[in-house]
């Protein structure tokens, strides 16, 4: 028999965990179909980490109001629920005189969406911050409080918080129809559900839903260099924005390692994550451009992730009929909008009728870095528990007592690409050359399953 709820969340990306967060508060059953493996396998696992400021987005459109609101709510939300976050500012760069006026208009927009501490810094003030820019600068947009975080930990983080407040996740369900009737029915992989409210949260997919819409693949590649040359950008840089987006930009990751890209490639299939020759050519010809001597030798690896774009290039948050509810072309800044997207989200299903909980619980901690840890604290966690003696990853110095942690926690990881975006094992210089092997031996003898079904 199918199952009842007040809200049915489609697709745990970014959008679709922190709909679940918010609506946890509330005395409502919520269930979130995801068709993959795990939580943010999709735009959320591949995408550039940065929490923008707020001064490319239009004044007046959603992307303005909700990139402000949601960049200014994470420093409390890294605290809450324990994910990894950093202000190390963003900046802006104009290498000619000819583009300075498009400089200003970013700085006034900037200040009509009521972006905090922005300035505009002539070359020799950026090359202070930044003393590896490409020589030729003219001036720079410098917006002190953007961030970088690890998109996929924050999901995590916000579906596990959601989770342990009561929201039921459901994986490899992908959902097949939609209809409505006196309440919606819901067709999935894992069976049918009923519900008074849907949030289409589906990325790339989520027009299957909404037939009067249309969503847009736009695939951008990185490259992905090696931690050994954190310190070579400390904030984020981008060139002049273009109509494609904000260009390719070289920014340093929460862990340390130095990302380059995106590119710009409109495609037919919103699943090819493949890379290209020429796609990787063009994000190092760009990125060549903006500082001196990018040290390309470092790179351990590259990847591609896919942007959901609307033609209205805004986000699209909408109620088509009463209690459906569209989420869609969330692309950038939608990552830095996320907090603030589902608390919206969370209001609409909740209207005036806002059943709060008592106890919400509203923190949640993170697993514990062996490899961030002090020496003295490094010692205590082994006295406390021999497994954090036993380094199984040691490119990052992953003990086997975090990845017992990734997967036993709440919608632990059940394969290597989960503990992968739980704990950072295999993301290191050999990517995954010498643990795989032993992280597929803990996770069978952990869940009780084969080795050959843990790779994929």
């Amino acid at each position: 028999m199918s199952k009842h709820y007040d809200s049915i969340i489609i697709g745990a990306g970014i959008v679709g965990c922190a709909a679940a967060r918010a609506l946890s508060r509330y005395r409502l059953n919520i269930l979130v179909l995801e068709a993959q493996d795990d939580i943010s396998c999709g735009a959320t696992k591949a995408n550039s980490g940065i929490v923008h400021a707020g001064y490319d987005c239009h004044p007046g459109t959603l992307k303005a109001k909700l990139n402000v609101e949601g960049a200014s709510m994470f420093p409390a939300l890294a605290k809450e629920l324990d994910f990894p976050y950093k202000a190390n500012g963003s900046m802006v760069l104009c290498f000619n005189e000819k583009g300075h006026p498009d400089l200003m208009e970013l700085y006034e927009r900037g200040k009509i969406n009521k972006v905090p501490d922005i300035k505009l810094l002539n070359a020799e003030e950026a090359y202070k911050i930044e003393p590896n820019l490409a020589p030729g600068l003219h001036s720079a947009l410098w917006a002190k409080g953007a961030g970088i975080i690890s998109p996929y930990e924050t999901a995590i983080a916000f579906a596990e918080n959601a989770a342990e407040n009561g929201v039921e996740f459901l994986l490899e369900a992908a959902v097949t129809e939609i209809k409505k009737e006196d309440v919606f029915k819901v067709e999935s992989a894992k069976g049918t559900f009923t519900a008074d409210t849907i949030i289409n949260a589906a990325g790339v997919n989520s027009a299957d839903f909404d037939k009067n819409e249309a969503i847009i693949a736009q695939r951008g590649q990185y490259y992905l260099l090696d931690n050994a040359y954190k310190g070579f950008v400390n904030c984020t840089l981008f060139p002049l924005p273009s109509r494609l987006g904000k260009g390719v930009l070289i920014a340093p990751t929460v862990d340390g390692n130095i990302l380059v890209g995106p590119n710009a490639e409109e495609i037919p299939d919103p699943h090819d994550t493949q890379t290209t020759r020429d796609g990787l050519d063009e994000i190092l010809q760009k990125a060549q451009q903006t500082v001196a001597n990018l040290p390309i030798q470092g790179r351990i690896t590259s990847f591609s992730g896919i942007r959901a774009k609307h033609k209205s290039q805004d986000f699209v948050i909408n109620e088509p009929i009463p209690g459906f509810i569209n989420a869609m072309g969330i692309d950038s800044p939608g990552l830095s909008a996320a907090p603030a997207i589902g608390e919206m989200l969370a209001d609409m299903v909740t209207k005036k009728l806002k059943p709060q909980k008592a106890n919400f619980l509203n923190t949640r901690t993170g697993i514990t870095r062996f490899a961030t840890a002090s020496f003295s604290e490094q010692e205590a966690l082994i006295r406390g528990d021999s497994n954090y003696g036993h380094v199984v990853c040691r490119c990052e110095t992953v003990t086997e007592a975090e990845i017992l942690a990734a997967i036993h926690r709440p919608l632990g990881a059940r394969n290597l690409p989960a503990l992968k975006r739980r704990v950072r094992a295999q993301m290191g210089r050999c990517q995954g050359g010498f643990c795989s092997l032993k992280l597929a031996e803990i996770l069978s003898r952990e869940l009780h399953i084969s080795e050959e079904s843990v790779w994929t």
